[in-house]
């Protein structure tokens, strides 16, 4: 008998988290459902690759903040050095700073750790099937951020060693927007906003934000309205 006339195998799993308690409590909860079955679990993106390699598993849930080796980083090694293995990823995290780089790393499922196992079964069943496992609350947060115009394009290389996030937030403050307004445009919380001020401001010696728009039109950052 085929395994299309039978039951279908069940997906080969890794779990990754460097939270024991909450790795062993996905363990058991996948140990509880059908249609998976957990190969290995790792305390870190280090781990997590070095068991893709060993047990070539289906599908790994992985999660984002881990030592050693971050979620981003193990997803890009796993998709790049074992195609053969998806990745779905299990965060808390859910902001624009977490979601995009991991996409962009190659994960094809994102769940936030708010997820039913019936849920994280789906996404591990839609990426074996070629589709992506994004929950809904994901889904929407890129739908809204692909109808979102695109922030003022800033420098080509920001100065001062400005990153490209500081460097967009610092825009957005020229052009006169609150850091509420910031989190809302960057779909990010208000203290990664404040972060990003006080960083840019360290690097800038600025002091205030009248500062940091003088700064900002006198680098071209940011242009005059036209008359």
């Amino acid at each position: 008998m085929t395994e299309t006339e039978g039951e279908k195998k069940p997906a080969r799993v890794v779990v990754a988290d460097d939270q024991t308690v909450v790795r062993e409590g996905i363990v058991m909860l996948l140990g509880l459902l059908p249609g998976v079955e957990v190969v290995g679990a790792a305390g870190d993106g280090e781990e997590a690759v070095r068991l893709v390699a060993e047990l070539s598993p289906d599908v790994v849930l992985m999660d984002l903040r881990m030592p050693r080796c971050d979620g981003v980083e193990a997803t890009r090694r796993i998709r790049s050095e074992y195609p053969g293995t998806q990745v779905v990823v299990l965060t808390t995290f859910a902001d624009d700073e977490s979601l995009f780089p991991a996409l962009r790393a190659g994960a094809r499922g994102y769940l936030t750790k708010d997820a039913g196992g019936d849920e994280i079964v789906r996404a591990v069943q839609s990426v074996l099937s070629g589709d992506a496992g994004l929950s809904p609350s994901i889904q929407r947060r890129l739908l809204e951020r692909l109808s979102q115009p695109e922030p003022a394009p800033v420098a080509a290389e920001p100065p001062d060693g400005l990153t490209a996030r500081e460097s967009e937030v610092l825009v957005l403050i020229a052009e006169g927007f609150t850091n509420q307004e910031i989190a809302r445009k960057l779909h990010v919380s208000t203290a990664t906003v404040k972060t990003h001020i006080n960083n840019l401001f360290a690097k800038t010696g600025l002091k205030d934000r009248a500062q940091a728009v003088r700064y900002a039109y006198g680098k071209g950052m940011v242009r005059p309205p036209a008359d």
